[in-house]
């Protein structure tokens, strides 16, 4: 419940933190690069504000940045931020970002310093005590029951902006026993964005002055102000019923108080001061963490499930929350804290040093402003494996401790309403999760967008009540959104079924292969052919995940709104689905944006790139380097470790590559990191190889070996043959990769998904006016025999790698048990590029022009 970012003015002696903690020389913080004469590193900040903190830590824990002509100091380590905050808070008082607001509103608890700061406190502190949590947990589930009910099934909310309107009426009830006008509300949620917009900016000023200037940013600041304060007025007037009991709301509180240093009742103005520091504490933050919560809970059914499962357990349906319900609520703490770690409300924070002091090795001298990102902090992969990682089980084993995460602050100035926060998130999800079950509407996610605070915008979600069937876009469907773990068991004990059966399926699943189905093949099949096999019983998850990746692609801007219309008819989330049913969450997520890319990076070369050999290597060369640290070393030599920064340049197919080779990379072993590199590259290095061929005439002439050689790389099958250990979660058993009976068993796999893959596309690749690497056709010209004996060699080349692999998956098996889980992987990629191929517009022909 921070608000925005903070600031004060000191009025005691100056303490400094003890000297002996301190084991080497005081040194001046590094410069960070790239600082542009008169602009500093103003441009990047702008530009990419939590990337370019966040790159910071790799030059120190305190970092000097200049904007324009100012210099700052960035403290980028989680320790040394906290020392800032409790061993020298006294020295170090909060910045001048927040001078704006202390003007406007008053010296509150958020704009004092020292004993005037410690006095308010205690006068406010009873509003937070234990004995009035039950209270407002009360309040907090009728408020949001009351706004659930006004909602209704098919409703489409933004949800951003409903959360902020929660979270206002719940502060308001709360705490001040008053009801809003609808009016009101809106007017107070349409003058924050100008609120903080003109604080930013007048804090740049080079002086005062400046805000008084009758310039459009300070006249929209000069009117938020206003209205912030008449929502305030309406708040503050004690009419309500709860006034005379202890004090009942804040406002009485105050009114009953004493001001310590005059001896006299706090004044209307004090009351006010400290209700609007209430208002922007309570709403913006809090709405923000709520929403992203809900986008986290789309992305992740399994741990939607896991927490429905847990309240059922502690806090029975129709049972009101107690403060003791909610500390039972062990899971859910620990999604919320994940949460809030991920999506640090604050995007940076600042300090002022009033003396020189010493953080850490570092001799910050006078005058010095000092700047923090709780975001940035909180994404440390030093302190936070796997850091952009939505993870709640690492708060299970403790976190990264309490001086690295840091999101209500720490020392005299931590959040007075700390305690209030967490309750309300976990009241306000789970009455609106007990009700309603909301569903990503297609090509809208979160999104950060950042001034102080990193707000969440853009999820807009239809609502489907509670245990009734979730709507398809289209049709109406017969699943359900999140099975939870009892539809995990179920579908565990399918796949143990398919393994006992697997030996008397495996004729079946050739024939499937020689005879694909004639409404999607476009070779000669007979009408008999069976059906491709249905999808796991996990449609709503596959869904909400074509959702997502929707959202991805558009936010990439790998294609326009437009042009989802056909993408989304390729349903690639439904091969993922087939070809990795034990993927759930952020593998899931993983694999079907990698396919997406990936098919959006294929189409990408059926034009120009495709026939032009440079244009080809201009595409590519730029997505290898980001395998590895520098780029130099393409070997395979030196593992790489991730993909360092993100690219400040380049198209957006390169920014997409490098956050999916980040999300691959991140918590796997070195030996995994350097095979799925050299595998990537290899697959990669396809593009120009083909563009080559074509330029130079020179595909007629290819032989069926090199056709099959360019065609298993170029089908990325070795890189999603990788994610099977990453979805498994450790590495397939050394031993196992060393056998060359593996080695040829994925070869094989990539083999038979290429050679299936070329009779579904056939007809496609006829009809371009580039030449085509189809291994049909590739067959038709070396033997100079008919399209059907071609399509019938193929097939049959299909059925002998699959009776192959079954030998060696059933030896491998019996030499390598503790592998067995990733020999059954590679049958099931196989099964699913069949079923998915077999249903998929991805490869239907057209009358009209391609698109």
């Amino acid at each position: 419940m921070t608000l925005l970012t903070e600031t004060r003015q000191r009025d005691l002696p100056p303490r400094t933190a003890p000297t002996a903690l301190r084991t080497t020389p005081a040194t001046v913080p590094p410069l960070a690069p790239g600082a542009v004469p008169g602009l500093g590193h103003a441009a990047a900040l702008l530009r990419d504000p939590l990337g370019f903190l966040g790159s910071l830590s790799r030059h120190g824990g305190v970092v000097r940045i200049r904007l324009g002509p100012r210099t700052v100091c960035v403290v980028t380590d989680a320790p040394l931020v906290h020392t800032l905050l409790v061993a020298l808070a006294y020295d170090c008082p909060r910045g001048a970002v927040q001078d704006t607001l202390k003007t406007a509103f008053g010296d509150g608890l958020l704009m004092s310093e020292g004993q005037a700061h410690r006095d308010r406190r205690r006068i406010i502190q009873p509003a937070f005590g234990p004995d009035r949590m039950a209270e407002y947990v009360a309040v907090m589930h009728q408020v949001t029951e009351e706004r659930a009910r006004r909602w209704h099934p098919g409703q489409v909310l933004d949800v951003a902006k409903e959360m902020n309107h929660l979270a206002l009426e719940i502060v308001t009830r709360s705490l001040f026993d008053a009801r809003l006008s609808e009016d009101a509300t809106l007017a107070f949620h349409q003058a924050l964005p100008d609120l903080v917009k003109g604080q930013i900016v007048q804090s740049l000023y080079p002086h005062p002055a400046l805000a008084r200037l009758p310039l459009a940013v300070n006249r929209r600041f000069d009117a938020a102000v206003r209205v912030l304060n008449q929502v305030v007025d309406q708040a503050v007037r004690p009419t309500g019923t709860r006034s005379a009991e202890r004090g009942g709301t804040l406002p009485a509180l105050l009114r009953a108080a004493t001001d310590p240093g005059t001896g006299r009742p706090l004044t209307e103005a004090d009351v006010r001061s400290e209700a609007i520091t209430m208002f922007g504490a309570g709403t913006e933050t809090v709405s923000t963490t709520l929403t992203w919560l809900l986008d986290e809970l789309l992305r992740h059914p399994e741990v939607e499930a896991r927490v429905l499962a847990e309240l059922d357990e502690h806090l029975p349906a129709g049972a009101a929350p107690t403060p003791e319900a909610l500390a039972r609520l062990t899971y859910t703490r620990s999604v919320t804290q994940e949460v809030v770690r991920l999506h640090a409300p604050n995007a940076f924070l600042m300090r002022t040093a009033q003396v020189p002091v010493d953080l850490g090795p570092y001799r910050i001298p006078a005058g010095t402003e000092l700047l923090y990102s709780l975001t940035a902090l909180h994404r440390d992969p030093d302190r936070y494996p796997d850091p952009l990682r939505f993870r709640p089980e690492r708060w299970q084993s403790g976190g990264a401790g309490r001086h690295s995460f840091l999101p209500f602050g720490a020392g005299k100035h931590k959040c007075i309403g700390e305690a209030f926060a967490w309750a309300e998130l976990t009241v306000a999800a789970a009455a609106i999760l007990r009700r309603w079950r909301p569903v990503a509407v297609p090509g809208t996610r979160a999104r950060e967008v950042v001034w102080t605070t990193v707000q969440a915008h853009g999820l807009r979600v239809r609502l489907t009540p509670r245990g009734a069937r979730v709507p398809r876009p289209d049709s109406p469907p017969d699943d359900r959104v999140g099975e939870g773990r009892a539809g995990d068991d179920r579908a565990g004990e399918d796949r143990a079924g398919e393994d006992r059966a697997g030996e008397d399926r495996a004729g079946e699943d050739r024939a499937a292969v020689e005879a694909p189905p004639a409404a999607r093949c476009p070779v000669s099949i007979p009408a008999s052919a069976p059906a491709a096999p249905q999808l796991p019983q996990r449609s709503g998850e596959l869904r909400t995940a074509a959702a997502r990746h929707a959202a991805w692609v558009v936010g990439r801007n790998l294609l326009t709104p437009p042009e989802m219309t056909r993408y989304g008819a390729y349903a690639l989330h439904e091969l993922i689905g087939h070809a990795f049913p034990r993927a759930h969450g952020a593998d899931l997520d993983l694999l079907v944006d990698m396919l997406g890319w990936f098919t959006i990076l294929d189409d990408r070369f059926d034009g120009p790139p495709g026939r032009r050999p440079v244009e080809a290597r201009d595409v590519v060369d730029p997505l290898i380097d980001v395998l590895y640290r520098t780029g130099a070393d393409r070997t395979g030599a030196s593992a790489p470790v991730g993909a360092g920064p993100a690219p400040r340049s380049g198209d957006h197919v390169l920014r997409a590559w490098h956050d999916l080779w980040s999300r691959q990379a991140q918590g796997m072993s070195p030996n995994w990191r350097a095979r799925a590199a050299r595998e990537w590259q290899a697959c990669l290095e396809t593009f120009p190889a083909e563009a080559e061929h074509r330029a130079h005439g020179t595909v007629p002439a290819l032989g069926l070996p090199e056709t099959m050689r360019l065609r298993r790389h170029g089908s990325c099958l070795y890189p999603f043959m990788n994610i099977l250990e990453r979805v498994h979660g450790a590495d397939a058993p050394a031993a196992l990769h060393a056998e060359p009976a593996l080695h040829r068993l994925r070869a094989n796999t990539a083999d038979a998904a290429t050679l299936i893959n070329d009779l579904y596309s056939l007809e496609r690749e006829e009809r371009q006016s580039a030449a085509a690497f189809n291994t049909v056709l590739t067959l038709q010209r070396i033997r100079g025999c008919t399209r059907s004996r071609a399509v019938g060699a193929v097939r049959s080349r299909v059925a002998r790698l699959r009776r192959e692999n079954d030998a060696l998956r059933s030896d491998l098996r019996h030499r390598h048990p503790a592998g067995r889980w990733y020999l059954d992987g590679t049958r099931e990629l196989i099964e699913g590029v069949q079923a998915w191929t077999s249903t998929s517009d991805r490869y239907l022909v057209t009358d009209g022009p391609r698109t």
